[in-house]
């Protein structure tokens, strides 16, 4: 007797971002298909075909609702997409988004602000939720690892970079979004950090104390403004020219980061 398919509830990795997408897609899609009824069908094709936007906000339109080889997959639970569509997504978005602000900004010097805000009556809002949309598509594609810092699993995220390291075959692969860097013997690779400003090379011993305690603040703020940046290098000795390597080289903009650096530096003294 066969028993019935079993359907988890659970969905896939990343299917929630490509329904996103797709959604922010067939809102456009609807949008556009409203004001094309509104001017009529004949004459918005014709105008259509002398203005490079409208072509460019189709393909836009058309690339968010099919996403073509777009694949939620276990393996890469931040990445559904191709690295070709995120990146034509990421580049289109910001041209649509340009241009909306640009027209919307044209209009408010040419008109003023209350006949702006007559037209953002007129259509409900939409002069606000169309760039909104677009820098919404632009957050959604933004660079990020493969997948989230998971300490248990060895699975690490520094910045728009993973690192996946086998304790048993003591090998690391290195993942640049969705890009492969390399794989490397885990006892070849060290985190190196950054070194703080030294105090006693920032003003000459004569100048006042108040002055060599402000360069010194000014100099901790100046470093740490953007970010510490790490390293990861790969220093193997049977690999000729290939000595002390840098893999990558990352910020750590967010408290996520410093702890799956300070995990993965842990992890590769272990080993």
């Amino acid at each position: 007797m066969a028993r019935p398919k079993q359907i988890s509830a659970n969905p896939a990795p990343g299917a929630g971002t490509v329904f996103a997408l797709r959604a922010l897609g067939l809102v456009l899609a609807a949008r556009w298909a409203f004001s094309m009824s509104q001017m009529g069908y004949l004459s918005s094709l014709q105008a259509m075909t002398s203005s490079p936007w409208a072509c460019i906000n189709l393909v836009f339109i058309f690339l968010l609702v099919a996403l073509p080889g777009a694949k939620p997959r276990m393996e890469r639970p931040l990445h559904p997409l191709p690295q070709w569509l995120r990146q034509a997504l990421r580049f289109l978005a910001l041209l649509t988004f340009s241009f909306a602000v640009f027209s919307v900004c044209a209009f408010v010097w040419a008109s003023g602000w209350r006949r702006f805000v007559h037209a953002l009556a007129e259509t409900n809002g939409w002069l606000l939720v169309g760039p909104a949309l677009y820098v919404a598509v632009m957050w959604i594609c933004r660079p990020r690892a493969l997948w989230r810092t998971n300490i248990a699993a060895r699975r690490f995220s520094i910045g728009r970079y993973a690192i996946s390291l086998d304790p048993v075959s003591r090998t690391t692969m290195v993942w640049a979004e969705n890009r492969k860097l390399g794989q490397y013997d885990a006892r070849e690779l060290s985190v190196k950090w950054p070194e703080p400003p030294s105090a006693g090379m920032l003003t000459p011993a004569t100048d006042p104390p108040t002055h060599a305690v402000r360069a010194e603040a000014e100099a901790r703020r100046g470093v740490f403004a953007r970010g510490p940046k790490i390293e990861l290098q790969w220093n193997s000795p049977a690999a000729a020219g290939h000595n002390r390597t840098t893999v990558f080289r990352t910020p750590l903009t967010t408290s996520g980061d410093r702890n799956a650096a300070k995990a993965l530096d842990s992890s590769l003294r272990q080993i």
